[in-house]
């Protein structure tokens, strides 16, 4: 890590800017490196998660619309190997066995996502309603409940129908709103006498900022400066009306929370004496998690959002600013609407001061914040090039939602790492370290008053990765994807997670310790049948299925070629 130095009573304040209540917690403190044995609260709840889109497949099938993601994933050269979520995982004709896999994880509890366009295919509920999109959902949670898996539900996991961008341009437009609404309404009344807990929205930051900044999401637009602020503007309302509808036509008899998952990563100042680099990683936290979190629990976009965007708006010339305002009645209608705090978190960052120019050309949210993001090239990165392994960052984070806040109820909705190589390894080891230490700094999280209540690995099964299409793999399954089948396989994380799940945390490091070797000697055993099963002995598994005498020979293979490819011209 980066060195630290005692810091001044001054410096401390800064730090805990806007944080009055985290007396409970320091700040200052670097115990980065310590492991805590012990066990979470009775009833704690242990899930993992995965999306529509993702892993449904059946892209057109039984009556489904097109969603953005249809047609932005069929545009060649936006998705890595112009891969697409036509068939996935095959998630939709595969209920019961995914279950399964549920219920020998001993799972408490499943998070997935309802395809707006399967039940409405063009997104205007008086238009149709798809009664085999309803079936299909009604078998997936009764199925859940009879294993006494609980469901828990995200409303929009970015899927928006394609026509509702093609004819309105999509959350840019105010009437996403009441078309949300609707689609939401239906929800509750076909599924809400048995779903408990609802999410509205999972990550609308990525909504925002890759759908209608950089473009790297669907729908691929690139208004930078203003496209995304106002696509959130746009989801904070209609997560507001959905809350209070909700609240006023089905709480009373069905009994449900409504919530709404932001992702956020941590920012740590690089040098924690300096005053502006404090401040740089309080921005770069409001402008990811607050930008969304303060309207919800405090009724407005938080100051040094509005502070930067407007001042930055005015050295353009332009006459108002770039970020949108809420009303006094809007501020009061979107203030409270949350039963609970999904939050998502993968990764951190360490954060200084950077001064960006105003000009109106460059203008966009990033160089709105003033700052440059950093990375320790010590941090583990097994996978993904934005995720590095960073569990201190987890429990400061969950810190911060406790202290802005009010310490809402939280429950972890997304948080795991990725591979990405040409092998892939059944025997995860780097997953494993890495649930072992983030549900770990969750578990000291607890332990500082933080309210949290469950806990969702990311994800249940490999499966389509956006952009980077199926070139990157989270599942605790490795799903194949070129077998038309999908079989799906465990990895060594599965027989970890499944034991910090029966003992609801960490007993001792001894029985800790062991776990690991038992997983890890699971999966060696997994390798070799998976070497030896006739159905992955086709050549194209050859590059998918990672046995490691497999992947090596492939590469003496191609070094023995090459070199007798280098004697014939000489």
């Amino acid at each position: 890590m980066l060195p630290r130095c005692a810091i001044s009573v001054c410096h401390v304040f800064v730090l805990v800017l806007c944080l009055s209540s985290a007396e409970d917690f320091d700040w200052t403190k670097n115990d980065h490196g310590s492991f805590y044995y012990g066990t979470f609260p009775a009833g704690f709840s242990w899930g993992a998660g995965g999306s529509a889109y993702q892993t449904e497949g059946a892209w057109d099938k039984d009556g489904k619309g097109l969603s953005i993601w249809d047609v932005f994933s069929h545009k060649k050269g936006r998705i890595q190997q112009n891969d697409t979520g036509d068939s996935s995982c095959e998630g939709y004709h595969k209920i019961k066995d995914d279950v399964g896999l549920m219920k020998e994880l001993k799972l408490n509890h499943y998070r997935f996502s309802i395809s707006w366009p399967r039940l409405i295919p063009t997104g205007i509920k008086s238009d149709h309603i798809n009664e085999k999109g309803i079936q299909y959902y009604n078998e997936l949670i009764d199925h859940l409940l009879e294993n006494k898996i609980t469901p828990i539900v995200t409303l929009y996991h970015w899927d928006l129908p394609q026509f509702l961008q093609e004819r309105y341009g999509g959350w840019q437009n105010i009437s996403m709103v009441n078309h949300f609404n609707e689609f939401a309404n239906l929800c509750f009344e076909r599924f809400g006498n048995r779903i408990k807990y609802w999410m509205t929205f999972n990550n609308p930051w990525s909504v925002a900022v890759e759908g209608y900044e950089t473009g790297e999401h669907a729908p691929g637009l690139r208004l930078r400066g203003t496209g995304a602020y106002k696509a959130a503007h746009h989801i904070i309302k209609a997560h507001a009306k959905v809350w209070h509808t909700y609240d006023t036509q089905w709480r009373a008899k069905q009994k449900g929370l409504v919530g709404i998952s932001l992702s956020g990563d941590w920012g740590e100042p690089v040098d924690i004496t300096n005053q502006k680099d404090i401040e740089a990683a309080e921005r770069y936290v409001q402008f990811y998690l607050g930008w969304f979190a303060t309207p919800i629990f405090h009724g407005d976009y938080p100051q040094v959002m509005k502070d930067f965007i407007g001042r930055k708006s005015v050295q353009q010339g332009l006459g108002t600013s770039r970020l949108p305002s809420f009303s006094p009645q809007e501020k009061s209608y979107i203030k409270g609407t949350c039963d609970f705090l999904g939050v998502g978190h993968f990764t951190t960052r360490y954060i200084t001061q950077k001064n960006h120019p105003s000009a109106r050309s460059s203008s966009s949210y990033f160089t709105d914040r003033d700052l440059a993001e950093l990375v320790d090239p010590r941090w583990p990165d097994p996978g993904s090039e934005w995720l590095y392994s960073v569990p201190w960052g987890f429990r400061r984070l969950l810190n911060f939602v406790k202290s802005q806040y009010g310490n809402p109820m939280i429950y972890v909705t997304e948080n795991g790492v990725s591979e990405k190589m040409l092998c892939t390894e059944l025997c995860d080891d780097w997953r494993i370290q890495y649930f072992k230490d983030y549900t770990n700094e969750m578990l000291k999280a607890i332990k500082d008053g933080v309210n949290v209540k469950g806990y969702t690995a990311w994800s249940l099964l490999d499966k389509f990765e956006w952009d980077e299409g199926y070139s990157e793999r989270f599942g605790l399954y490795y799903v194949d994807f070129r077998n038309k089948n999908k079989p799906r396989y465990p990895k060594a994380s599965v027989q970890f997670y499944k034991r910090i799940i029966s003992s609801n945390g960490f007993p001792n490091q001894r029985e800790v310790e062991n776990w690991r070797r038992k997983a890890v000697e699971t999966c060696s055993t997994s390798n070799q049948l998976l070497a030896a099963d006739p159905l992955t002995s086709h050549m194209e598994m050859v590059t998918e299925i990672v046995v490691p005498t497999v992947c090596t020979l492939s590469i003496l293979l191609s070094a023995v070629f090459l070199m007798f490819l280098l004697r014939r011209r000489n």
